[in-house]
């Protein structure tokens, strides 16, 4: 690993290469020392994508597009972007978005964020939702397996007062 990253000559961190994704990653922000800020280079195959549809409760993101065109969904609809595009998705449902390459070549993105946890995001397609407590960690739970607060609240009451410790 180089001490300067270079998106012109990635050096690539992480490498999907079955469906759905076909694409690498190349964490630029971190590894140019930001905390606060995350940059990711994308290379996303032709008929593979980087993420389903969701939005960030305490996130927002950026994508500019370095080469390719990539299709973006967003709450107005599907849209193909040329080179050079650059496209803001607001935290909230009004920032949903997916990012897709059909094709016929390779895209390659530019996707940066600020890097607020914990963080929330909902998949909007399947219900599922992360939490996000830090970069490349958290927990999901899957559409259906989530309870109301209160009861969950009360369980964590009442599990803590059989601890004998107090």
């Amino acid at each position: 690993m180089s001490d300067e990253p270079n998106i012109l000559n990635p050096e690539w961190d992480a490498e999907m290469a079955d469906a759905p994704f076909r694409a690498k990653a190349m964490r630029a922000g971190a590894r140019a020392g930001s905390h606060e800020l995350g940059a990711t280079l994308y290379e996303i195959e032709a008929g593979g994508a980087i993420s389903p549809y969701h939005f960030h409760h305490a996130n927002e993101e950026l994508l500019i597009v370095l080469a390719g065109s990539p299709e973006v969904r967003t709450p107005g609809g599907r849209q193909r972007l040329a080179p050079g595009a650059v496209m803001a998705f607001a935290r909230g449902e009004d920032g949903a978005h997916a990012v897709t390459n059909p094709g016929p070549e390779a895209a390659r993105i530019l996707l940066v964020s600020t890097m607020h946890f914990p963080d929330v995001a909902e998949h909007l397609d399947t219900g599922a939702l992360l939490a996000i407590t830090g970069q490349a960690a958290g927990k999901v739970f899957p559409a259906g397996s989530d309870v109301p607060f209160p009861d969950a609240v009360l369980s964590a009451i009442e599990a803590g007062n059989g601890d004998d410790a107090a």
